[in-house]
């Protein structure tokens, strides 16, 4: 039986992680989980798993829980800290990443560092701290297996290649809930709108992020981190249907793809028990009744924020760094109703216009771009309101 933790359980990442390892009670045990502010379905957890260790975000709800799950033999920490505690646990085997955002990077590093078998989900990690993730997984022995549905589907199709002969990888992207509106329509789009997606139940920001194609951005940086791929390898296309999550072209005309039904506990069940497989909780795939599958390129004049992408994954050094706290910001201020949809791109673009590429030596280097960017941004964001 493995040992897990999981960094942000109340997530939708997270709740499926979850519904895996109910699925395979004899196999996993969790022993730790690390939450935001939802104390309410963490203390749901608690009570269901008997985790060894919890955090949460607050100092304050901490305190509030530990009262109420006084009867519990659970110990409970709080903040960064606790959220790096509950990563580097030395209780657990595999630890899921799923903490949205940069705020993942530390507990993802405190689990790399620890030499744990890690499933990752926060893209953010390896998108702004490629090369020191990577570095401290060669010293640790940590193996990172990605959760994200199309890195799933890299991995799954180079298992047992020699990464010289690939030619190409193909990441696909839904097209968001917008793929289909007219561009004129787009400025009018509302919030619930862009949180209504047509295939994959996530997390608004990263729901938020498909709908700009952002996250497709983000994944073509993390993918040449964790495949150690040169940026001319990797492409994107629309695919609506999502059931073919990568394309790897080999070298000798070849091309191999990765197919499954669009829900998140396939990769999360195979991230789980790599390298082995268990029995599947859905339905098997039918494509006799999906009928087609289309493909599509990307159309930058819906998608503008792919081309300065495809600039930070050529440039790199902090280019991923400055692009990713941008667009987190951006999206914070979407969410919280402060702009409009189309606004996303536009404070984007604005914020990277003012940035200057420097080199990146570390941690310390990887946190002070992300805040002078956030700062950027939200000055760009109040000269907009």
């Amino acid at each position: 039986m493995k040992n897990v933790a999981i960094l942000g359980s109340t997530g939708a990442i997270g709740r499926n992680a979850l519904d895996v390892i109910t699925r395979h009670k004899t196999a996993f045990r969790i022993v730790a989980l690390a939450a935001g502010s939802n104390s309410r379905l963490l203390e749901e957890q608690v009570r269901a798993f008997r985790p060894e260790i919890v955090s949460l975000e607050r100092k304050e709800d901490a305190q509030a829980f530990r009262e109420k799950i006084k009867r519990i033999s659970v110990r409970v920490t709080y903040g960064p800290e606790g959220a790096e505690e509950i990563g580097g646990y030395g209780n657990s085997d595999i630890v899921v990443s799923a903490i949205t955002g940069i705020s993942g990077l530390r507990p993802t590093l405190a689990a790399v560092r620890a030499g744990k078998k890690v499933a990752l989900a926060n893209k953010e990690s390896m998108v702004v701290a490629g090369p020191v993730l990577r570095k401290e997984a060669q010293i640790s022995g940590a193996q990172i297996i990605p959760v994200d549905s199309e890195h799933s589907g890299v991995f799954q199709c180079l298992a047992k290649e020699d990464r010289r002969n690939i030619k190409t990888v193909t990441l696909t992207a839904s097209g968001g809930p917008f793929f289909k509106t007219p561009l004129h329509r787009l400025k009018t789009k509302t919030l619930e709108e862009a949180l209504a997606h047509p295939r994959w139940k996530m997390g608004k920001k990263v729901t938020v992020d498909s709908a700009t194609l952002m996250n497709k951005g983000l994944e073509l940086i993390e993918a040449k981190w964790l495949f150690d791929l040169d940026p001319g390898q990797l492409r994107i296309l629309i695919h609506p249907q999502s059931i073919v999550h990568a394309l790897v072209e080999m070298r000798d005309g070849s091309v191999l793809a990765q197919l499954s039904p669009p829900d998140m506990k396939i990769p999360i069940q195979y991230a789980l028990t790599y390298p082995e497989r268990r029995e599947a909780m859905l339905p098997s795939l039918d494509l006799g009744q999906v009928r087609s599958l289309e493909f599509y390129p990307v159309e930058e004049r819906r998608y503008p924020l792919i081309r300065l992408a495809y600039q930070a994954l050529e440039e790199g050094e902090s280019l991923p760094v400055a692009l990713n706290a941008a667009n987190e910001a951006a999206v914070a201020a979407f969410l919280a109703g402060k702009i409009h949809f189309l606004d996303i791109q536009e404070v984007v673009r604005r914020a990277m216009d003012g940035h200057r590429k420097n080199k990146i030596r570390g941690l310390e280097d990887i946190f002070a771009v992300d805040r002078q960017m956030r700062e950027r941004t939200i000055q760009t964001l109040q000269k907009r309101l």
